[in-house]
């Protein structure tokens, strides 16, 4: 149940801030498909935690980790490096390494399941 959770909820926060990313700054660039297209860049570290996803779904316990280490950076770099703070952005962050326990744990009480 926790990884379904954490695998469903994580893909989720990935799916709606790569599309966010991607589409609220092509206006910069002229907007339309080109716009969305040189605006693509942003959306990596998005696209990243969707392979990571699927690392954890066959590995929860390296997936579960790499996804710790990379909402930390996350949490990291979306809130306290520069001089810009909003609480909503630090409690979405913050989910990421949250569900990444989850697939630890997970992997955890499946392997004590085993024993």
């Amino acid at each position: 149940m926790l990884r379904y959770i954490a695998r469903y909820g994580l893909l989720l926060i990935a799916s709606l801030l790569l599309a966010f990313s991607i589409l609220s700054g092509s206006t910069g660039y002229g907007g339309g498909i080109e716009g969305v297209l040189r605006n693509s860049p942003n959306g990596l570290p998005w696209i990243l935690l969707i392979v990571l996803v699927f690392v954890a779904r066959k590995r929860e316990l390296f997936g579960g980790i790499l996804i710790i280490i990379s909402g930390l950076w996350l949490v990291y770099f979306f809130n306290f490096r520069g001089p810009n703070f909003w609480w909503i952005i630090l409690g979405l962050t913050s989910l990421i390494p949250l569900m990444g326990s989850l697939f630890v744990i997970s992997w955890y009480l499946s392997s004590q399941r085993k024993k």
